[in-house]
C-alpha cells in the first residue's frame, strides 16, 4: 500500500506541477475511497503539497519557467499594491507574495461567509466559476490580454475565498485567473506552485495545533511519491509551447469545473 500511496501521489503532483491544478482535487477522493477518514487525508496532503509546491517552484525557476526574486523592489509597480509595504522585485516573485497574502485575507473572510450559506450553493459557485475561466481561456488563447494587477489582486482574494469554504477550487482558479489577467500560462504555473506550497503550510500548522496528529504511514509515502514528479513536471512545463499550454490549461479547467458540479449529484 505504501507504493500504491506514492504511485498516486506520483501522477496527481505531475499533474499539478504541470497545469498548476489537481493534486488535492484528485488524490483526496482517492484516498477517502481506500478507507482513510478526512482528518487523515487532509493534514497528509497539505504536508506533502507544502513540499512539493516549494520544490516545484525551485524547479520552473531552474528551468526558466519562472523568475524568482525575492529582494525588495525599491520602485512600487502600481499605487494600489502600496499597502502591502514590502513588494518582492520579479514579476512571478510579486504574484507569489500577493497570492498569498491576499489568499489568507480570502481565507479568513470564508470563515465567516460559509457559516450562514448552504455547502451546496457554495460548491455549484465554484464548479461554474472554474467551468467558465476555462471556457474564457479557450476563447482568448490567440488573443491575449495585457496583465492587470487589479484584477489579479481580486483573483487572488476570490481564490483564498474559495479554498476556505469548500477546501478546494483553489488551483483551476488562480493557474486559470492568471491566464485571463494576462499572466503567461508557465509563469502561472510556477507562481501558483510556490503559493499555494506556502498556503498549504499554513493549514498544516493550523491542523497540527487543532488536531495534533498526522497520519505518517499516509503523508510519507505521498511526499516521496509527490516529490519525485516535480523535475519531470517542470521539464514538461519547459517543452511544451506556450500556446499549447494555454490550451491544455483550459480544457483541464473546464474538466474540474465540471466534475465539481456532478459530484454534488452522484451520492
Amino acid at each position: 500500500m505504501f507504493y500504491l500511496y506514492a504511485l498516486f501521489a506520483f501522477v496527481c503532483e505531475y499533474v499539478d506541477s504541470s497545469l498548476g491544478m489537481g493534486y488535492g482535487t484528485t488524490l483526496t477522493p482517492l484516498l477517502l475511497l481506500l478507507g482513510f477518514s478526512p482528518l487523515q487525508v487532509v493534514p497528509a496532503i497539505l504536508f506533502s503539497e507544502f513540499v512539493t509546491g516549494v520544490l516545484s517552484a525551485i524547479f520552473h525557476h531552474k528551468l526558466g519557467n519562472v523568475s524568482f526574486d525575492f529582494s525588495k523592489d525599491n520602485k512600487i509597480v502600481s499605487s494600489r499594491l502600496r499597502f502591502l509595504g514590502y513588494l518582492p522585485r520579479s514579476e512571478d516573485a510579486k504574484v507569489s507574495y500577493i497570492l498569498v497574502v491576499l489568499g489568507i485575507v480570502g481565507v479568513v473572510s470564508a470563515v465567516f461567509f460559509s457559516l450562514s450559506v448552504p455547502k451546496i450553493i457554495l460548491k455549484l459557485y465554484i464548479g461554474f466559476m472554474i467551468f467558465f475561466i476555462g471556457v474564457y481561456i479557450l476563447l482568448k488563447v490567440n488573443r491575449p490580454s495585457r496583465f492587470n494587477w487589479k484584477t489579479f489582486s481580486f483573483i487572488a482574494v476570490l481564490s483564498g475565498f474559495n479554498k476556505g469554504v469548500s477546501g478546494g477550487g483553489y488551483g483551476p482558479l488562480v493557474t486559470g485567473g492568471q491566464v485571463v489577467t494576462g499572466r503567461g500560462a508557465k509563469n502561472s504555473v510556477g507562481s501558483t506552485s510556490l503559493a499555494e506550497g506556502i498556503i498549504c503550510l499554513v493549514g498544516f500548522i493550523l491542523y497540527l495545533l487543532l488536531n495534533g496528529n498526522i497520519e505518517w504511514k499516509l503523508a510519507l509515502p505521498l511526499v516521496i511519491g509527490a516529490v519525485l514528479s516535480t523535475p519531470l513536471s517542470a521539464i514538461t512545463v519547459k517543452k511544451i509551447p506556450e500556446k499549447k499550454m494555454k490550451l491544455i490549461i483550459g480544457w483541464f479547467t473546464i474538466m474540474l469545473g465540471s466534475l465539481t458540479i456532478i459530484k454534488l449529484f452522484i451520492r
